[in-house]
């Protein structure tokens, strides 16, 4: 199998690297980047071939479009003639649907739409796939294993993408804005910048972990926490009153909406 990589920024390649971490050997692996410096840092670093877009695409049976939304169009347009039949094409560029995508290609060709987010540069992204109407279970199969290098993959239908990105395509920065308002509550609070940093990553990376692990639900979690006339209660009854949970279903709304006006 060959992979073909279209663009290598920052998200491609994170995708290549986890990609050749998990096993695919570099000459498995073809990248298509414009600047030449770009290109020696990439073969250098990571030992695979740089080549143009019809000579990457006509020898690959999965193509990772990581390209902007706007040059998605383009780059289909150039290599349309070239990718095989049996090719599955993989855009990760947001809002652009599967069937602008099969517009572009000849009849057949199976292609998949993946909304990633940026934990995916640490192997642990949450990447959220949908398929084309030519996408088989097999192509799925394989999308998921591959895409499962960088994190974790969901299918859902088409439809729901909007609504992911609101979730987990925009999410981590929820947790950052979260982050962020700790950090700062706590230095107000004249704990040391470094040890509020210390205390508040943990605490996010940690109840991230009994999430995972417990797999009860936030509201299960929360309740363990608050014992009655507590602190927590005192803080959880202040964030009520300030609307937190009503300004964040409005967030994720405004979120929502602005992928679909991208898309259109």
């Amino acid at each position: 199998m060959t992979i073909a990589l279209v663009g290598v920024g920052v998200m491609g390649e994170a995708v290549m690297a986890g990609l050749l971490d998990a096993g695919i050997d570099a000459s498995e692996v073809v990248v298509v980047e414009r600047r030449q410096e770009r290109i020696d840092e990439l073969s250098t670093t990571y030992g695979v071939r740089c080549t143009s877009l019809l000579d990457a695409v006509k020898e690959a049976s999965v193509i990772f479009l990581v390209v902007k939304p706007q040059d998605i169009g383009t780059v289909l347009e150039e290599a349309a003639s070239a990718i095989p039949a049996d090719a599955l094409v993989i855009s990760l560029a947001a809002g652009i649907t599967t069937t602008f995508m099969e517009s572009k290609l000849p009849q057949g060709i199976a292609v998949a739409r993946v909304m990633p987010n940026t934990p995916s540069l640490l192997k642990q992204g949450m990447s959220v796939m949908s398929a084309g109407a030519w996408c088989t279970p097999d192509h799925l199969t394989r999308a998921e294993e591959l895409l499962g290098a960088i994190g974790r993959v969901a299918t859902v239908p088409e439809t729901l993408q909007d609504s992911v990105t609101a979730i987990s395509g925009s999410g981590p920065a929820y947790i950052f804005y979260i982050a962020e308002a700790m950090f700062d509550a706590g230095v107000a609070l004249g704990v040391e910048p470094e040890v509020t940093r210390e205390l508040v990553t943990q605490t996010i990376f940690g109840a991230a972990a009994m999430l995972r692990e417990t797999g009860e639900l936030p509201e299960v979690l929360r309740q363990r926490v608050s014992s009655p006339n507590g602190t927590t209660v005192a803080a959880i009854n202040t964030l009520d009153d300030h609307k937190v949970r009503e300004a964040f279903s409005a967030a994720m709304q405004a979120a929502k909406k602005r992928s679909e006006e991208l898309g259109a």
